[in-house]
């Protein structure tokens, strides 16, 4: 009697955590829903037909970068080259940053004084675009790749650095306990067994950005901060659109060469 009564109790729980979880879903579903429709208004997503009924002027305005010109390929050539070395400074300068940020960030490592204002200062990084920054260290050090280099830096470290510190606090505690138990300081146990469970991810979310930030380092130009989007910004600004059409070729070549060899990368560290 009393195996059937822990059998009945044991039927009984499982379908309350099953009613559980299937209210948490259709909770989730109606948040997601009426978020949407708080949104649909303000973000205007009642001009959807307009990609219908105007897609003549669209067609009209690309039909220009239908004939490129690659007269000047070895100015674009260059200017891009100077585009993926803003990319690989910044993105460097944000990893090395990045690391130890991660780890103050992360909930698990950090005790709150210090968790709690590394994560903020991350969410500043974070939440202000790159042409922001740009822009500030464009009236700090002038016109030119170098204000390219630190607007990356600073965004990017905010990203990484929220990206590093959740596969921290995602790691599996026993080997740090075991780590721990044997004497070793803070800063052992998080050589030895914190980093060697998270470093793949962190290569990975590392060098993704990099292939994020030559999309970016091409923006950042058109504010005067070097590379080929000075230049494609001016073309396209002086309606000069074959000219503007070889320049994009060449930025799509680079950006599927970063991905291939960002692919490649990892699967060698992974």
């Amino acid at each position: 009697m009393t195996q059937a009564n822990t059998i009945s109790e044991t039927g009984k729980a499982s379908i309350a955590q099953g009613a559980r979880g299937s209210f948490g879903s259709l909770a989730t579903l109606a948040l997601v829903a009426g978020a949407l429709a708080w949104s649909w208004t303000p973000a205007d997503m009642g001009r959807w037909t307009y990609l219908f009924t105007d897609s003549a002027n669209m067609a009209e305005y690309a039909s220009g970068f239908l004939r490129p010109d690659f007269a000047e390929w070895r100015i674009y050539l260059h200017e891009m080259i100077v585009t993926v070395q803003i990319a690989i400074w910044g993105t460097f300068l944000a990893v090395v940053l990045s690391v130890p940020f991660g780890i103050l960030s992360a909930e698990n490592m950090a005790p709150a004084w210090v968790y709690h204002p590394a994560r903020r200062l991350m969410d500043f990084f974070r939440a202000i675009h790159e042409v922001v920054f740009a822009v500030l260290f464009v009236v700090a050090v002038g016109l030119g790749p170098f204000a390219g280099v630190m607007a990356l830096f600073v965004h990017t470290t905010g990203i990484l650095a929220k990206l590093f510190s959740e596969a921290v606090e995602a790691i599996d505690p026993r080997p740090v306990e075991a780590i721990r138990t044997t004497g070793a300081s803070r800063l052992q146990q998080v050589i030895y067994g914190v980093i060697p469970q998270v470093l793949p991810l962190w290569i990975s979310f590392s060098l993704y950005r990099l292939e994020s930030n030559v999309r970016s380092a091409t923006v950042l130009g058109v504010i005067g901060a070097g590379g080929i989007g000075q230049i494609l910004f001016e073309s396209i600004r002086g309606f000069y659109y074959p000219q503007a059409s070889a320049m994009l070729i060449i930025v799509v070549l680079t950006v599927s060469l970063m991905d291939l060899l960002s692919q490649f990368l990892r699967k060698r560290v992974i």
